[in-house]
Parts: structure tokens; sequence; C-alpha cells
């Protein structure tokens, strides 16, 4: 959605939002519109602090693991969204999805938002070096204990043959993930299907879709997973962005024991960064301390990884991004991925607030600044390879992320 949107009425909208403003959020024009330019300045090219960021890394090894597919489903996607992003009568979540739209660069001409979100994403990756690729989201219906889909609990929709048509496409730069509810009848056929299909992982969001991972009506999908060698990648900890059932307790990462235990490659998405779940005693504790003491465990040896998206944005503390960097024994279990197209959503990250914090360089802000209003996914990577700590930063490994996919029998 660019300038043929009304701005009055996404200020309007945006203004009315007490999540942004309890979040310390600046409203003024400039920091919240994503202008969506294309080419990045000429005098970029050469920015000391991306030849930094390029330093020591293979593109061809760099897949972000943790990009969303989103549109209207008007040109042809199966893409469904839901009440609560679509009708006004819900502003938040509504706002959140003219947000999501203005991050992705989609214009709102009548039959073409689909295709417009999937060329700009496109473009993107081929502004990065070559072998540079993205990993696209299908996203599961919420679905009850019987297995069956309710789509107005459904915030948004996204069929595995569209991310997966995206990456047969291009598969230059596009690599798929499917989502399948483990409680659908047809939830075996359906994962066998994405693995013929060489699906590079598959993605749950328990809360919203309505799975709790520790339920023993997994278990024959964890042992097909766990056979192909295809990842499950899980959102754990709170969800903010989307709503479908009620149980946020499902979200917990210590629910992910029975995966492990059955041999799944499972990935953290954030390494749970937010919010708080029970622990082992009932206690109230961060659900980022949970993951941390679930890779501790023996049976998460070899299986365990989390992805590093979403860590920097402004809800999110700073002593979490200092223990990640700290931890070098977790480098090799830690995966990038951006949460495009939420690096696109200008109010979400502050370089200069993680500048503030000590944890980047105060002279790479305007560039990363700059680079975020040309492409997104460059920005997300340079900031995050540009982190430090007391000496401690990322290593390359975080950003070779290939090794974790391609290696499936899909």
């Amino acid at each position: 959605m660019n300038g043929s949107m009304s701005r009055r009425r996404f200020l309007g909208l945006l203004g009315g939002t007490a999540a942004l403003s309890a979040a310390g959020w600046s409203l003024a024009r400039p920091a919240v519109i994503n202008p969506c330019r294309v080419a990045i300045p000429a005098a970029l090219i050469d920015s000391p602090w991306l030849r930094k960021a390029w330093a020591g890394i293979d593109p061809a090894q760099v897949w972000d693991c943790h990009v969303h597919v989103a549109g209207l489903g008007d040109g042809g996607s199966g893409i469904v969204v839901g009440p609560q992003l679509s009708s006004a009568l819900h502003p938040l979540h509504y706002a959140q999805r003219l947000f999501y739209m203005n991050a992705g660069c989609a214009h709102d001409a009548p039959g073409k938002v689909d295709a417009a979100y999937a060329a700009r994403l496109l473009n993107l990756c081929d502004a990065m070096p070559a072998g540079f690729k993205v990993m696209l989201f299908a996203f599961e219906q919420f679905h009850d204990e019987t297995g069956r889909a309710h789509t107005e609990r459904t915030a948004f929709y996204v069929p595995d043959a569209w991310a997966a048509k995206l990456a047969r496409d291009f598969p230059e730069r596009f690599e798929w993930v499917a989502s399948i509810h483990p409680y659908r009848r047809d939830a075996l056929h359906a994962l066998q299907a994405a693995i013929a299909n060489d699906v590079r992982a598959v993605k749950w969001l328990p809360a919203a879709m309505g799975m709790d991972p520790a339920s023993r009506r997994c278990d024959a999908f964890y042992r097909t997973l766990a056979a192909s060698g295809v990842p499950l990648i899980v959102h754990c900890g709170e969800e903010q962005a989307v709503k479908g059932g009620d149980a946020q307790a499902w979200g917990n990462p210590l629910r992910l024991r029975r995966a492990l235990d059955a041999g799944v490659k499972v990935v953290v998405a954030h390494c749970a960064s937010l919010g708080e779940d029970s622990d082992d005693d009932g206690r109230s504790r961060p659900s980022f301390d949970l993951f941390l003491k679930l890779c501790a465990e023996p049976r998460a040896k070899g299986l365990l990884y989390g992805d590093i998206s979403a860590i920097t944005q402004r809800n999110r503390k700073p002593a979490l991004i200092r223990t990640l960097l700290e931890r070098n024994d977790l480098h090799e279990r830690l995966l990038h991925g951006s949460d495009y197209p939420l690096p696109g959503i200008l109010p979400l990250t502050s370089p200069a607030t993680l500048a503030r914090a000590g944890l980047l360089p105060a002279g790479a802000v305007g560039d990363l600044e700059i680079v975020r209003q040309h492409n997104p996914l460059l920005f997300d990577f340079s900031l995050k390879r540009l982190l430090a700590w007391q000496g401690h930063s990322f290593a390359p490994a975080v950003f070779h992320t290939r090794r974790v996919f391609a290696a499936s029998k899909a």
C-alpha cells in the first residue's frame, strides 16, 4: 500500500492505537510511513558498514528463515484475511494489517495486491548478493480439537500451495515453508505431499492456530517430521500480532519437549523473546529463560535452534540481545530470520536506541536508516551483523542458515 492509500486515514487509525503509544513509538509522519523506495543510493553502495556486514559471509549460505507472505487473496493466491484484520471494528488489528501491507509496499490496485507484495519481495532479494534466499511462510487456519477449521477465528490464512508456487516460480530467491495443523484428518497426507514438494520446514503458531505441541495427537506428525529431517518452526512466548485460540500457554518453549523426544529438529521463533510462561515448578518466568533452559537439556542436543527474528524490536529488552551475543556456545544454534515485512515497519526497530544501549556503533545508524527505506531485508541483516556487546558479536554461523534447512531428506 503506497501513496495511493490515504495517509490521513492510516495515521488516524494509528493515532488511536494504545499499544503503539504504550511502546513509546513516535507517530510523526516520517517515522511511520514506509516510503518504499527502490534502488539503494550510489553513495551507500560502498558504505563501510555494509562492507563490514558482509565480511566473512557466504551469501549462498544465507537463507532468511522467517519471512511472511501476505496479501488480500485477490490474485488467485487463496489468501484469506479474517475479520479481525479486515474490519475497522477491530481497530488495533486493522491498523496492524495496514502496517504490514505498507511495510511490504503492496499497492492497493484491485486484483494486484498479492502480486505486488510478492514482486516487491522478489525485488528486494534481487538487490542482495547472488545466492541469498528467503524462506516463505504459509500460515494455517485455526482448528478446534476435532481438527475442524474455523475461518471466523482465523486472523489470516496463506495456503501451502501459494508459498510453494512462489518458490517453484522463483527458485533462485525463494524457498517455502508449509503450515499444517497436526489435528487435521489429512495432516499426514498434507505433510507427506509437502515433503515431496521440497518443503524446507513447517511453521506453527500454537496460540493462533489452536494446537498444543505437547499433545499426543502430534505424535504421528512428529514421527514423519523426524524421519524426513524437515524442521518444525514454532512461535514461542507471547503472541501479539494475530489471535485465534486463547491458549497462550501452548507457546511455552517447554511444551516442545515432546517433539524433541521424537527426534524432530525444532526452531523456536524469536528465541521466545517476548512474554512469560510457566516453569516446571509452576512459577512464571520469561519465556526466553525457558528457551535457554530447554537448550541446556540433553534432549535438545543437535535438535533445538532459535531464530533471531524480532529480537531488535523496541518491545524486546536490550539485556536479551546482550545475552545472545555473549553466549558464543549458542551461536551454532541461532539462525538469522528477519520476520519480514516487520523490518519495514519503521516504528518497530530503532537503530538509534540500540546504539544508545551500546549494542550498535553510533556511526552506523545513519546508513542503516537510509538502507531500511530501500531494502528492509538488507537493513535487518546488516543491523544484526553489526550488533556487538563488549567484544561479542554474532558468529557468521548464525547467518549461514542453509546448513539447517537444506539438510532435510525432502
